[in-house]
């Protein structure tokens, strides 16, 4: 081999390499985006409340004992976990990753969980269920809980994700679950974005949702390309929107499920605080 091919094979073999560092990396080098939540409805004993979310983890490990995000988690200090859908994959279906990471970060904040259409489609949410449960995970079926601090409270409100087929009516579904509660600062878990209106009607003043994996590849200036359910160049993808008095924070997520690569759009934790000011 001539030094001319040599040079050429060493220039493809780095190339390879920078290459799959580069994918390696789009797919697990986690990031947190942090975004403040303001609103006046916030009673002053949540000023500064720390919310982590996690989104769409598809049974995907990172490092051994899910120790990367649980190392991160523990940085952040949350005040509540809320887990919003797709914690198993319903193709690479795994319990035990994601009990592995509950089991860990709960004994930093209570964890919140509502279910994904990954969880519906596996068929088997009944049994994961159980294991969540037992180890201290509130699980939120159509469900609300009042979240309190001295005198003050704020509802944390739970629906279950659409393919679960039990409400044809997803708007009477959402007001079903928070009936009765009207003078709380609600904040709603909700898998799906695409609803968004649904949830301004709702009078909902908050929601964290997923599902949308970011668009799973993100380009400047343009944003996500593709997302379930919001088909090419989704409107809701990634960060907080904002509709009349509802504000609604979409996760990137961090794992994958049909498309196996994420690019230019790093697997995400978010931290949202509150503040009444």
């Amino acid at each position: 081999m001539s030094k001319r091919s040599k040079k050429k094979l060493k220039i493809i073999i780095l190339l390879i390499v920078i290459i799959a560092l580069f994918l390696f990396w789009q797919n697990n080098g986690i990031v947190i985006n942090r975004i403040q939540i303001t609103s006046n409805k916030i009673p002053d004993d949540f000023e500064g409340y720390k919310i982590l979310q996690i989104s769409d983890l598809h049974s995907k490990e990172f490092g051994k004992n899910q120790k990367w995000i649980v190392k991160k988690v523990r940085k952040e200090e949350p005040d509540i976990i809320f887990v919003t859908g797709d914690a198993i994959d319903s193709k690479k279906y795994n319990e035990d990753v994601c009990i592995q990471l509950f089991a860990q970060i709960i004994k930093v904040a209570p964890i919140y969980l509502v279910t994904g259409n990954h969880e519906a489609w596996s068929n088997r949410f009944d049994e994961f269920e159980k294991r969540l449960v037992d180890v201290g995970v509130i699980v939120l079926r159509n469900d609300s809980k009042l979240i309190s601090i001295k005198d003050s409270s704020i509802l944390i409100a739970g629906i279950d994700d659409p393919d679960f087929g039990e409400y044809s009516n997803i708007k009477a579904q959402i007001d079903d679950t928070v009936a009765g509660l009207d003078g709380y600062y609600k904040i709603l878990l909700s898998h799906r974005p695409e609803m968004m209106n649904i949830y301004v009607e709702s009078n909902i003043d908050v929601v964290f949702a997923g599902h949308a994996h970011g668009g799973q590849v993100r380009l400047p200036f343009i944003g996500g390309i593709v997302s379930p359910n919001q088909g090419w160049f989704p409107q809701y993808t990634s960060g907080d929107y904002h509709k009349n008095n509802t504000t609604m924070i979409v996760s990137r997520g961090l794992g994958n499920s049909i498309i196996p690569q994420r690019i230019l759009n790093l697997p995400e934790l978010i931290v949202a605080t509150l503040s009444s000011k």
